[in-house]
């Protein structure tokens, strides 16, 4: 194992009516919230009325519309200049990934006089941010359990990291009720998604058989309980593992002492929805499989072993090649056999712009330094072979 520091300072608060607990969680860090939230859903399920409800002793200000995706300008941009108008004691986000990620770069970039953008890319560091709290209602992106987000500027193309221990949730609702009207597009992505962040962890150099079994249970989870979800959208049992396997996914604690493999997937995905502005765990589902196969070599070929016989039950004694190619083959289809487009020019993306994006990618992303080492002609290609 290589050395590792590992801090996860989120309360957690699962299960049925858990909700409730939140005013009592809140009440210490002061009185004024800025409760911000999506683009309704929240108020066609009721969970509007009942978070305004448990803080009637609380002053809500409120930020609403945030995009999937979230936008710097305006949601970001919106919020910091609320929380910096109204001495904001604290921030509520209800909704999913993307609002939580928002509000975090919210949170994080408040406390400064310079441009937002700033702390999100990093050229400031977080010195202080508004502490937050959060009503998970899509089980996806692990958000509401880990520092970090993805934050888009539209003007620039650009699909930022942030991140900042200072912006771990102080604690998470997850009622898995509040899944139950997610579409099954949605669940399926978001489940994608959360397979995709275990899988950044998995394909690796460095790795245990402790970091191997907790992605594999994790993975094997999301694929048995998504496939339940999409059929029976109120199966309590099945939203609540999905749940807790998309809050691990993200975290870190799957891949303690591993060594990084650079995240590559969602360094070419930060593009394509950066530039397109598509879903991200449709992004992803199509992407992985062609990097997959980019990259199976000699010395990347135990990984898919590993990987294809302990996920998919590919037979052990076929020679290593079939058994990887058969991974690969095995993935592609989990994708597609759940309902994702599985090809650029299905989500409206053609030739035009690959190569753009193929360069902003090398020189945004790192990924010459991934497990897997990606140029410009490597992400190109794998962009051409998604089309």
């Amino acid at each position: 194992m290589k050395n590792f520091s590992y801090f996860t300072p989120t309360k957690l608060v699962f299960g049925s009516d858990s909700i409730k607990k939140l005013p009592d969680l809140m009440r210490p860090y002061g009185k004024k919230v800025l409760l911000a939230y999506g683009k309704g859903s929240i108020k066609k399920i009721g969970l509007y009325d009942e978070v305004i409800k448990l803080l009637s002793d609380f002053e809500i200000y409120e930020l609403k519309d945030i995009e999937p995706n979230p936008k710097y300008n305006p949601s970001v941009l919106d919020g910091v200049r609320i929380c910096k108008e109204n001495k904001i004691d604290m921030v509520l986000a209800v909704g999913g990934g993307s609002t939580i990620e928002c509000c975090k770069a919210i949170c994080g970039a408040s406390y400064y006089d310079g441009d937002p953008w700033d702390i999100i890319i990093g050229k400031v560091g977080t010195k202080k941010a508004i502490p937050l709290f959060d009503v998970l209602t899509l089980a996806a992106t692990g958000s509401e359990y880990d520092d970090g987000g993805v934050i888009s500027r539209k003007e620039t193309n650009d699909k930022v990291a942030y991140a900042s221990e200072l912006v771990f949730p102080i604690a998470s609702i997850l009622d898995p009720k509040y899944t139950y009207s997610v579409s099954k597009a949605q669940t399926i992505a978001g489940s994608i998604d959360a397979i995709n962040h275990v899988m950044e962890q998995y394909f690796c150099k460095e790795h245990s058989l402790l970091t191997d079994g907790m992605c594999e249970a994790t993975i094997k989870s999301i694929i048995k309980n998504v496939k339940i979800a999409i059929n029976e959208p109120d199966n309590y049992d099945a939203r609540s593992e999905l749940m807790v396997c998309c809050s691990l996914a993200c975290n870190g604690i799957l891949s303690i002492g591993n060594s990084s493999s650079g995240w590559p997937c969602h360094g070419i995905e930060h593009a394509l929805s950066g530039y397109y502005d598509i879903t991200h765990g449709t992004g992803l589902a199509i992407v992985t499989p062609r990097w997959m196969k980019h990259i199976l070599n000699d010395d990347t070929i135990d990984r898919f072993v590993s990987f294809g016989i302990n996920i998919f039950d590919i037979n052990p004694t076929l020679d290593k090649y079939a058994i990887a190619n058969k991974t690969i083959e095995e993935t592609y289809n989990l994708f597609k056999d759940l309902g994702s487009p599985m090809s650029l020019r299905e989500v409206g993306i053609n030739e035009e712009r690959l190569s753009e994006m193929a360069h902003h990618i090398a020189i945004n992303e790192g990924l010459e330094n991934a497990w897997a080492p990606l140029n410009e002609e490597d992400i190109l290609e794998i962009l051409k072979n998604s089309l």
